[in-house]
């Protein structure tokens, strides 16, 4: 097959192997990704170079993996990866070589990768691909496809069935019949669930920021893994929450699935932020190498907006009731945040990003009406936070998607008729700057000891009173309407 191109900097980086008798090749995802025609920006090398060698040619070499023969070079303001070719044996731990052998040719190098896509390498003299796994005719054909024994690859590392699962919904492959059939296997699945929670939450990350996040779902729930790792999820499956009034076609757990599907930015450059947040996501699905924290992921809001989504309604089989013939969940919100929070405390998410989450599914169950008042809705936005008015919204948009698979237009009245005319409402109220929280009254803690009344819990109940007057009347927010409230107050109910 023909090569591919070599990047300028990798061409300058040969050119020192070369002086000094080695070769190198590039290896793994970036290959892949390559043929692709994706292109790659991040890059690993293999070389017959020692890493003592490695060391004398380049100015800048950290030891960040000399153990298993692995050093990053600083090069042309690249950190590369560097790595003897090498061979691997014995995982006592499950991920882990308990031996490793420097190897003579880029072929024993590849014989210990995962997959046949990511077994390729790339000459760095010439870019011409060594492929002895068929690894492009598995790309051409959209397989994943274990190298050699997909037994023995698996038992090597309990991640590798997760990291299938994830490049089949990433890639929009299949996973090959026999490799398949060796994810099924118990002693497989035992080997899974003997992975760290952070690396399979790692793995979970980028399946949820897949385009189609629901094919890996599904996938993990068809292999057993979802079981090993979420397992309350599914108790949503033959959850049935249809009835006469028609709302929903699928049960909990499809509706949890396609809600995450429908779990798109819908504010300013929307597109842009969700074609980009999928694409750094698929940039990091390189080889076999550690994964990068999701804390990092530059599609944070994205990544929010699908755990909120694919946890909305995990308590609804828990809350569920039938009375004459109609299906409830009451209070399915405030259930499901508890044990959200309980799923991503165990997965090692943030704390941040699971006060998100669970922020959002506890406010999803909003009921608007028309009838409400302006005080009404500013008492909405306040509880909810202005800064997460966006994502509650993309969240409930996600929910209607869900319900039926169907595409959710905006501008459809009779299906987010309410919906918009709430949201006009808020900005509406949020562009008349009024007073969102204590901290926008135009008066404070120092203004009320002036008027000599003392800090303690009846100053917070005074401040509390002028808050809740301001957010009745925005028109109260002033330092002598708010002053001359708070005297009265003090002297009248406070003071005594």
């Amino acid at each position: 097959m023909r090569g591919v191109k070599i990047p300028y900097e990798l061409q300058k980086m040969n050119s020192l192997f070369e002086a000094a008798g080695f070769e190198a090749y590039l290896v793994g995802g970036a290959v892949r990704d390559e043929i692709m025609g994706k292109g790659a920006h991040d890059w690993d090398v293999a070389t017959n170079a020692r890493p003592e060698d490695v060391i004398k040619i380049f100015r800048r070499v950290i030891p960040t993996g000399i153990k298993h023969g692995t050093v990053t070079v600083h090069f042309m303001k690249k950190a590369i990866e560097v790595t003897t070719f090498r061979t691997e044996s014995d995982y006592s731990d499950g991920r882990h070589p308990d031996k490793v052998e420097y190897a003579g040719h880029i072929e024993e190098d590849l014989s210990r990768r995962d997959f046949t896509m990511n077994a390729m390498a790339a000459s760095l003299a010439d870019g011409h691909i060594v492929d002895p796994y068929g690894g492009a005719d598995d790309i051409k054909a959209r397989v994943i496809r274990a190298v050699g024994v997909p037994h023995e690859r698996f038992m090597e590392d309990g991640l590798r069935p997760v990291r299938a699962v994830r490049f089949a919904s990433q890639l929009g492959f299949n996973i090959e019949e026999k490799t398949w059939a060796a994810i099924l296997r118990e002693d497989i699945l035992k080997k899974a669930a003997g992975i760290s929670l952070e690396r399979f939450r790692d793995e979970f990350c980028k399946i949820l920021l897949s385009s189609v996040p629901s094919v890996g779902l599904k996938l993990l729930e068809e292999s057993g893994l979802l079981k090993i790792f979420v397992p309350e999820l599914l108790q949503g499956r033959a959850c049935v929450q249809s009835d006469e009034r028609g709302f929903h076609s699928f049960d909990v757990l499809d509706h949890n699935f396609y809600a995450c599907d429908g779990a798109v930015l819908r504010g300013e450059s929307s597109q842009a932020q969700n074609a980009a947040a999928v694409s750094k996501a698929c940039e990091q699905s390189a080889s076999d190498g550690a994964s990068k924290a999701c804390e990092q992921s530059p599609s944070e809001s994205l990544l929010i907006l699908r755990l909120a989504a694919l946890f909305h309604d995990v308590a609804k089989p828990f809350c569920k009731r039938v009375d004459g013939g109609r299906i409830t969940f009451y209070n399915h919100e405030i259930a499901g945040e508890k044990m959200a929070r309980g799923i991503l405390v165990r997965l090692k998410f943030s704390n941040a990003q699971i006060d998100a989450v669970c922020h959002l599914i506890k406010e999803h169950m909003f009921n608007y009406e028309s009838s409400w008042s302006d005080a009404a809705v500013r008492r909405f936005v306040q509880r909810v936070g202005a800064q997460n008015i966006d994502a509650l919204f993309d969240l409930r948009l996600a929910d209607i998607y869900g319900m039926k698979r169907a595409e959710v237009r905006l501008h459809d009245t009779a299906v987010c008729g309410k919906l918009l005319e709430l949201r006009e409402r808020v900005d509406a109220a949020l562009s008349q700057k009024s007073a969102m929280g204590l901290k926008d009254l135009a008066v404070n803690g120092g203004d009320l000891i002036a008027l000599g009344i003392p800090a303690g819990k009846k100053m917070g109940a005074i401040l509390k009173e002028l808050f809740e007057a301001v957010t009745d009347d925005p028109a109260m927010n002033s330092r002598d309407a708010l002053l001359g409230l708070a005297k009265n107050l003090w002297t009248e109910k406070y003071s005594g």
